[in-house]
């Protein structure tokens, strides 16, 4: 099998910035490592660059998309942000929160980012390869996970030319990310209340904590990305909580479960958290037809690492 960089990865040094820039320019697109996962990023004001994202990834357009913006500044060119929007901007960018926020009626995006919404999804992202691409370009940038809708988000450039290979224009590799889970999604609604979408690395109580006031518990629709109920699958059965693997199943371990990978010997909720999507990268390759995997406590961002369990076994 040959071991040759694939042409359309790049390092992502100053050259791999530059040529990013121009790709995205061009209403293309770019796979770009964030703190998170890696995302797959076009310019968000071109709804043909934006189009080319959905086909990338065979994902359906009332998915909505995460925009991201490299400040505060550029994300009120956008969308409309209230005294508790701009307190978590302050408390949590650049990180790995998004904010739901009512889009601006004179926004410039493609009317694709929202899927049809009155509200857009903005994240000022940390990564340095991700803030560089954001400056060298001087665009606002859609980037979802940089994988086929529905698989295992990557966590590193080899699982995007594994996932996408081709179908995206560019590959910046950037090494393994940091945090492994995609961003918490909060909506802060209009008039007041807000409300975790998606859990991620910033917790509900660390959310909480800022705005002095607890999540509502209400149901809607899709408004954010990962909340389709099955998602980030590996294409194989998964069994959760397994203390151990029957004959014919991979098993992911944690803590005092060993597994044939471990998620975190040492039972860390970071680690595991960080390491979850390449466990799963690797139990899909497996020669073994199902996966087991350990039980996580469901606290902290173990609740993040659960959701996504629960949606790549439904």
């Amino acid at each position: 099998m040959s071991t040759q960089t694939p042409p359309n990865v790049l390092t992502a040094d100053a050259a791999g910035v530059a040529q990013a820039a121009r790709v995205l320019a061009a209403g293309g697109t770019v796979a770009v490592p964030t703190e998170t996962v890696y995302g797959l990023a076009a310019r968000a004001d071109q709804a043909e660059a934006v189009a080319a994202i959905f086909r990338a990834k065979g994902r359906p357009d009332f998915n909505p998309l995460i925009v991201h913006v490299p400040g505060l500044a550029a994300a009120e060119a956008l969308a409309l942000f209230d005294e508790r929007a701009r307190a978590l901007a302050a408390a949590f960018w650049p990180g790995p929160l998004t904010m739901v926020l009512p889009r601006r009626a004179d926004a410039l995006l493609a009317a694709a980012v929202s899927a049809g919404l009155p509200t857009v999804a903005l994240r000022v992202p940390a990564h340095p390869v991700m803030r560089a691409v954001l400056e060298a370009a001087g665009l606002p940038l859609a980037a979802p996970s940089a994988n086929r809708s529905g698989g295992v988000s990557p966590t590193s450039a080899a699982h995007v030319v594994t996932s996408l290979g081709g179908r995206a224009d560019l590959i910046l590799d950037g090494g393994i990310t940091e945090r492994g889970l995609e961003s918490t999604i909060v909506a802060v609604r209009p008039g007041g209340g807000w409300q975790v979408l998606r859990p991620g690395p910033v917790t509900e109580a660390e959310i909480a904590a800022v705005l002095g006031e607890p999540a509502a518990r209400e149901r809607r629709g899709i408004e954010a990305p990962g909340q389709l109920a099955s998602h980030y699958a590996p294409g194989k059965p998964i069994r959760l909580g397994a203390m151990a693997a029957e004959g014919d199943e991979f098993l992911i371990g944690f803590g005092g479960v060993e597994g044939a990978v471990s998620m975190s010997v040492a039972g860390d909720l970071t680690e595991a958290a960080a390491r979850l999507y390449a466990c799963l990268h690797v139990a899909a390759a497996a020669p073994q037809p199902r996966i087991a995997v350990a039980p996580i406590p469901e606290e902290g961002v173990g609740a993040a690492i659960n959701d996504r369990l629960r949606r790549a076994a439904a």
